[in-house]
């Protein structure tokens, strides 16, 4: 193989808390106010990279943001020194403290939409951070997360890292959780699968009712003409609307993609059989045969895909070139989404292996395995150009097991975030990591 992709996971950080701040994500507004722990859901993240990483899949780590974010409570008039601003916020308002303490960056599908050199016009890896607007807690993430892809992928002369897209209603962006890429073989040439939920122009489009759409086609497109790719390496679907109306908030809730294969809920898509078909012609074209896997939906009900998140599984090639799909705990305690899977091996297709992982701390705030992870395609030269200090081994997996038991609480309660030590172990803690992971200065407090 020419290339190969590496899944770049976010490590939770240190105030993962249930703060229910997610509209339109069941998981996230049902459990809000329930005690997290932040030391056993980084653990659980840490497990399954390493357990990835043991099985022969490419595996880094992407590192957690500075919470309480203080710049943005100042933004916003607190003022005062750090504890006095957060003191304050959390008198006022609580719900703008609950938002700048989110450790939701820990969801690193969201972190950017990423395009492989052998798809764009100048033949670099381009990377656009997502502006995550329609959330607050997530539309203060960008910067950092640009300057952490900046020291992962340190070379400007194969890797691109723009800013994110103007922070407006009209060009929301989600980054990869509404994208993925099918390809023969990681370093050639692929298809660039792009889904949206509404157009914030074309009135004609369909939108969901009760739940936003979060990723706007306008979006997507502006992504497209940034990263140089032709007409004939992308296409574009819309969400179903009434599946986003069901809880289904970003298209990696109801589908995953990997190499020639989409592994799909019925009712993911509006005019799916266009969609299907433009997919397995423009593969065609790369001598890529198309092999999608549709799940009915008398099989695996919509509530059922969001309640266990079957689809935000992670679909693996291994070196033999068949499949593994990774799929949290939740999946084998739904005796429906179970039988389907345990049937799916049998069905002839290229998915012939079924690992589950406990996320339940993930989980609980809404975000399985596909949520957690970054997916990355790069030839074997742009692989000896990432920042190796990222890349996971038995040596990172032991530093950073022991770096979270240090720094973490096994306990973390909606009134503890009032709480200003939290930040000061944040700070502490990252600026550890920084250096565990040669990553500069990324975090505000150290510029």
């Amino acid at each position: 193989m020419t290339g190969r992709e590496i899944n770049f996971d976010g490590l939770v950080g240190p105030t993962h808390n249930y703060s229910g701040l997610s509209f339109g994500n069941v998981a996230s507004t049902r459990n809000v106010k329930s005690i997290a722990n932040p030391r056993e859901a980084a653990l659980q993240g840490l497990a399954k990279m390493k357990a990835l990483h043991d099985l022969g899949f490419a595996q880094g780590v992407f590192a957690p943001h500075e919470r309480p974010d203080v710049a943005s409570l100042r933004s916003l008039g607190f003022s005062g020194s750090d504890s006095e601003v957060i003191a304050r916020a959390s008198r006022e308002a609580p719900h703008i403290l609950a938002a700048c303490t989110s450790a939701s960056a820990m969801w690193t599908a969201n972190a950017a939409t990423v395009s492989p050199s052998a798809d764009t016009a100048d033949s670099r890896v381009h990377f656009t951070p997502a502006n995550l607007n329609n959330k607050f807690h997530r539309s203060i993430e960008h910067p950092v997360t640009g300057r952490l892809l900046e020291a992962m992928f340190p070379e400007r002369e194969r890797f691109t890292i723009h800013e994110a897209l103007p922070a407006q209603m009209h060009f929301g962006d989600e980054g990869a959780a509404n994208h993925t890429r099918f390809c023969g073989d990681y370093g050639t040439r692929g298809v660039e699968f792009f889904v949206y939920g509404a157009s914030a122009f074309d009135g004609r489009l369909p939108r969901p009712q009760r739940f936003p759409a979060r990723q706007t086609l306008e979006a997507s497109q502006a992504v497209i003409r940034r990263h140089g790719l032709s007409e004939s390496a992308v296409v574009l679907a819309q969400q179903h609307p009434d599946t986003i109306d069901a809880g289904v908030f970003h298209n990696d809730v109801i589908a995953v993609g990997n190499g020639n294969v989409l592994f799909y809920h019925e009712q993911a898509f509006l005019e799916s059989d266009r969609v299907l078909a433009e997919l397995e012609e423009k593969l065609a074209r790369l001598n890529v045969v198309f092999a999608p896997v549709c799940v009915p939906a008398d099989a695996v009900s919509v509530a059922d895909a969001v309640g266990s998140y079957l689809f935000n599984s992670q679909l693996l090639t291994r070196e033999n070139g068949r499949m593994t799909l990774v799929v949290p705990e939740e999946c084998r305690r739904n005796a429906r989404v179970w039988t389907y899977l345990e049937s799916l091996p049998a069905q002839g297709g290229a998915i012939d292996e079924i690992k589950v992982f406990d996320l339940t701390q993930s989980m609980q705030n809404g975000g399985g395995p596909a949520c957690l992870r970054l997916r990355v395609a790069l030839t074997q030269d742009e692989i000896a150009a990432v920042n190796p200090a990222v890349m996971m081994s038995e040596r990172l997996y032991g530093d950073l097991v022991d770096w979270v038991t240090r720094h973490y609480r096994d306990r973390l309660a909606p009134e503890d975030l009032a709480d200003s030590e939290l930040l000061n172990e944040c700070r502490t803690a990252l600026d550890e990591l920084t250096r565990l992971m040669n990553l500069g200065n990324p975090y505000p407090f150290q510029r």
